[in-house]
């Protein structure tokens, strides 16, 4: 090996040692890595302090604006609407409403034309006209779906544009049409519970719980449907109410339509015959006066009237549909609806006592209902003997379905008058009302109510077991130059059960035609009553009743003998005396 030598020489002058230069070069780089941080660093600060200056400083005022701007949103928030079982039958949902700057139009006649194709329900040559127009703001269309939207701004127009909205949804569509009624293009309510209540749905953000029972809806829209069909009416109403507390679970009024497209409406449909129809009853109003002449004591269960022959007063005559040439007793006038035996019972209560007896009964005044639709009833203001006698049986005094309902509930409930509702109440307590009758006078009402479709002319809305009691009713409409003896209101009043009465429920069919299966009878107890009985039958044990068999409740606990008629075997129902 060569020795390692003991000295170096020295290099040349003007060398520059390798070491050094890459020690010169890491120095430089770690000094622009400081600077270059310092200089990220003074930026985070800056962005800190101005994200505390937003945040902190100026958040009450960010806060006091988007409260504001809540506000404004607001005004289209507005609360759902739901059956008594929490069932959807209004709600909302977002929308789009299109609109445009006319001045940044292009060509508006191409611009109108591509948009009518993707909206068909819209006017080119309006649309066009809107576009041309020299505002600077104008709608197109006011609720757009989704698809809509997407294929709007899939043109790609400069000028059209989108606003954030909400549409008004009634998922139960004609079902429940005259119950919730509908909002305009603003979501301002302009019928039925929504205009009735549209500030407070407008403010709640609970939902607005209605009474109505969806299911037992369902069951009497369906059977009121079939009935107008099937007697090729121009209408049909139903309305069952709970006698306890005046809860409406359904309201039908037949033609309907569907909030959802309310431009497709016609007038009829859109009118309400439950609260804002005024008809003459027929012989529904019996019971009233039945009931008005017990309560005044000048008429007993066991009272006798000779209807053997027409009441002739002035130039009218009062006369029987079926001719009874024997003496009746009140339980007999009802079972086959004789007017010249109700006739006579008004006269011996007199004219005083039926008018106090209807203005307690609240026949005189508008109907209670959460609803702007209602009508206000029509009576003689000259109350005279002529008229005593004709509203005995119906005629000469018109009311609206919902007063009927609400009367008959207070005839068979204990003798209280309460005022309907379409809003669900918390708890089952009965509600207190105001007392129009004698309790005696309503356990005899639900006697004869029983013994008329056990017996009598409401045979065709019994259901074994559960007790149904009611009374038909059949009026001549009134048109020019008097009544149109073929244009009838045929119509079914009943309760059940009558044991214990719970539920009222009401069949009306406008103008049917008599069928061969009805052997041309157009009357109450042909048409309305099987619409009664089926519901009945239906919705009874949707509600819980319990059926009793084949003999009532009142029997088996050795009550009134008069009262047990369901061992009877109810065949056709005699017709209508009305």
């Amino acid at each position: 090996m060569t020795p390692e030598p003991k000295y170096r020489a020295p290099l040349p002058s003007g060398t520059v040692h390798l070491d050094g230069v890459r020690k010169r070069a890491l120095e430089m780089g770690r000094n622009r890595l400081v600077i270059t941080a310092g200089v990220f660093a003074l930026a985070f600060f800056a962005i800190g302090l101005r994200m505390i200056d937003v945040t902190v400083v100026q958040g009450s005022a960010q806060t006091a604006v988007a409260g504001s701007r809540a506000a404004e949103t607001r005004l289209f928030d507005r609360a759902d609407v739901t059956d008594r079982n929490g069932v959807l039958l209004a709600t909302s949902l977002p929308a789009s409403a299109l609109y445009a700057h006319p001045r940044e139009i292009a060509d508006p006649v191409r611009t109108a034309r591509r948009v009518t194709e993707i909206l068909p329900d819209l006017n080119a040559a309006e649309i066009q006209a809107r576009l041309q127009s020299e505002r600077a703001f104008v709608y197109i269309h006011r609720s757009l779906t989704p698809l809509q939207t997407y294929q709007i701004n899939a043109l790609g127009v400069p000028g059209l544009y989108f606003e954030t909205t909400e549409r008004r949804v009634y998922p139960q569509g004609q079902l429940t049409a005259h119950i919730t009624g509908l909002t305009d293009i603003d979501n301002k309510g302009i019928a039925g519970i929504e205009k009735t209540f549209d500030q407070e749905l407008t403010d709640r953000r609970q939902p607005l719980r209605l009474s109505i029972d969806l299911r037992v809806q369902s069951v009497l829209h369906a059977e009121l449907t079939r009935a107008k069909a099937e007697f090729n009416a121009i209408g049909a109403a139903g309305l069952i109410m709970d006698t306890k507390t005046g809860e409406i679970l359904a309201m039908v009024s037949l033609p309907d339509f569907d909030p959802n497209t309310p431009s497709s409406a016609t007038p009829d449909a859109l009118f309400n015959r439950v609260t804002l129809g005024v008809y003459e009853m027929g012989s529904t109003f019996k019971l009233f006066n039945t009931a008005a002449a017990l309560d005044s004591g000048t008429s007993k269960m066991n009272s006798v009237y000779d209807v053997s022959s027409p009441i002739k007063i002035a130039r009218f005559s009062i006369t029987d549909y079926h001719r009874e040439n024997h003496p009746l007793t009140v339980a007999d006038i009802l079972k086959v609806s004789s007017n010249i035996g109700s006739a006579q019972m008004a006269m011996a209560m007199g004219t005083e006592n039926q008018k106090n007896f209807m203005q307690r009964m609240g026949m005189l005044r508008p109907a209670s209902i959460e609803l702007p639709e209602t009508g206000a009833p029509l009576f003689p203001q000259n109350w005279r003997e002529i008229n005593t006698m004709t509203i005995s049986y119906g005629h000469g005094m018109a009311v609206t379905p919902l007063h009927v309902v609400s009367g008959v509930s207070a005839l068979i409930n204990g003798g209280y008058l309460r005022p309907a509702t379409l809003l669900a109440r918390e708890g089952s307590d009965p509600l207190p009302g105001s007392r129009v009758l004698k309790p005696k006078t309503s356990e005899d009402m639900r006697t004869l109510m029983r013994l008329v479709v056990a017996e009598g002319t409401g045979g065709k809305a019994n259901v074994p077991g559960y007790e149904v009691g009611g009374k038909t009713g059949t009026a001549e409409k009134t048109g020019v130059g008097g009544y149109r003896h073929k244009a009838l209101l045929s119509s079914f009043v009943a309760a059940f059960p009558m044991s214990d009465p719970r539920y009222t429920v009401l069949a009306i069919v406008d103008e049917p035609q008599g069928t061969r299966q009805t052997y041309g009878f157009a009357t109450g107890g042909w048409t309305a009553a099987p619409i009664a009985g089926r519901v009945i039958a239906q919705i009874a044990p949707l509600l819980g009743i319990e059926p009793v068999g084949t003999r009532d409740v009142a029997a088996k606990k050795g009550q009134d003998a008069r009262y047990v008629t369901a061992k009877h075997n109810v065949g056709a129902p005699l017709d209508d005396a009305e």
